[in-house]
């Protein structure tokens, strides 16, 4: 079995993914920090991930989302995937909640551990992937909303 964090640079991923490295030794269970990336440079930007005048690459992303991730959890595993497209009616919220139930499933997760500011403020939230996949009865959930 394995801890997933969805990791995406942000205060309450790298909190996030900190828990995980405190339960993986009290469970004796390896870390997957898994980014998400959207083909799209609008949403890079928006999080920070590349420079406002600079070309998006999904490569780059991945790169400084390991270097973050080895930063706060130097001996967990890391995986990047770039979500399918599977309908031009899904939000990219939905693309990314579906990669992360998938990936998942094919780690064998025992837990995902999700950052979420919205966790608890509102049943569900429309912009946090928290409550989707938090459905999954496969994994327990630990979401983390403070830093």
């Amino acid at each position: 079995m394995v801890l997933l964090v969805p990791f995406d640079g942000s205060a309450l991923s790298k909190a996030a993914l900190t828990r995980a490295m405190e339960f993986a030794d009290y469970r004796d269970e390896d870390i997957t920090a898994l980014s998400v990336i959207p083909d799209d440079a609008a949403y890079a930007r928006e999080r920070g991930w590349i420079d406002a005048d600079e070309v998006f690459d999904t490569e780059t992303v991945a790169d400084r989302m390991r270097e973050q991730a080895e930063s706060v959890a130097p001996t967990a595993s890391f995986r990047y995937e770039v979500p399918e497209d599977v309908s031009s009616m899904a939000s990219t919220t939905t693309d990314i909640t579906r990669t992360i139930r998938e990936v998942a499933h094919e780690e064998g997760a025992s837990i995902v551990f999700i950052g979420s500011e919205n966790a608890g403020r509102v049943s569900t939230p429309v912009c946090s992937v928290g409550s989707p996949v938090s459905e999954d009865p496969q994994y327990d959930v630990h979401i983390v909303r403070h830093p």
